[in-house]
């Protein structure tokens, strides 16, 4: 008898949450499996939705409902980024985070690829001509070149402050110089709201991010994670 009740608690709480679509074996006491796509318990007989049609049995003869597959819808699509192509390949190939990437473009220029600064900094990740020199850019208004040469430079500040984001950034807008001769993130203001700008902007990508790969969970289906 308590294994019934438990069985019948079992259903009860599947059917008040809602469902994903699925494939799932109702596996019965006999020791058959059977593959459903869907069951409705009413009173003390469980409805088994097989195929096109439906097969009737006593909740009771059912041990347990095990999902085969869960299909579950995705999570919150991440904002589009644009450039979005461009950004995930060149910091895959220079293994730097595509959210911090986008999160400095949107901070230097907002991703207008034609954006001239008074310093005469160009283009998405708005490089000074010097730095462009360095990374063999021939034209800076040039998305591709752009970013791949602005992810290389984050890529080569990082490495010199051992992963440290804040620094790197830090040193992305003052320039290595500066955070050398303060040790650390250099008092200016621009400086300084400008690494908590790319820091709030890269934890709100990596969190959306996260919210569009990670699948919701139904314990009453299948263990979680």
């Amino acid at each position: 008898m308590k294994r019934a009740i438990s069985i019948f608690g079992f259903f009860a709480a599947a059917l008040i949450c809602s469902q994903p679509a699925r494939a799932d074996y109702a596996v019965l006491r006999s020791g058959s499996r059977l593959h459903i796509t869907g069951y409705e318990l009413s009173g003390q007989t469980l409805r088994l939705y097989i195929g096109g049609g439906t097969v009737d049995v006593n909740a009771v003869d059912v041990l347990r409902i095990e999902p085969e597959d869960v299909f579950l819808s995705a999570g919150t699509p991440a904002p589009a980024v644009p450039f979005g192509k461009l950004i995930r390949e060149s910091a895959a190939k220079n293994g730097v985070d595509d959210a911090l990437v986008s999160s400095v473009i949107s901070a230097e220029s907002n991703f207008n690829p034609r954006a001239v600064s008074r310093r005469n900094a160009q283009g998405l990740m708005q490089l000074v001509p010097g730095t462009a020199a360095r990374y063999s850019v021939s034209n800076a208004f040039d998305p591709g070149q752009n970013i791949e040469a602005g992810t290389r430079y984050l890529r080569d500040l990082l490495a010199k402050y051992n992963g440290d984001m804040q620094q790197a950034l830090a040193a992305y807008n003052a320039g290595p110089g500066r955070v050398q001769q303060y040790g650390g993130i250099p008092p200016y203001a621009e400086t300084q709201a400008y690494v908590k700008r790319v820091t709030k902007k890269y934890t709100q990508t990596k969190q959306a991010q996260q919210a569009a790969t990670t699948a919701p969970c139904y314990p009453e289906l299948i263990a979680c994670p």
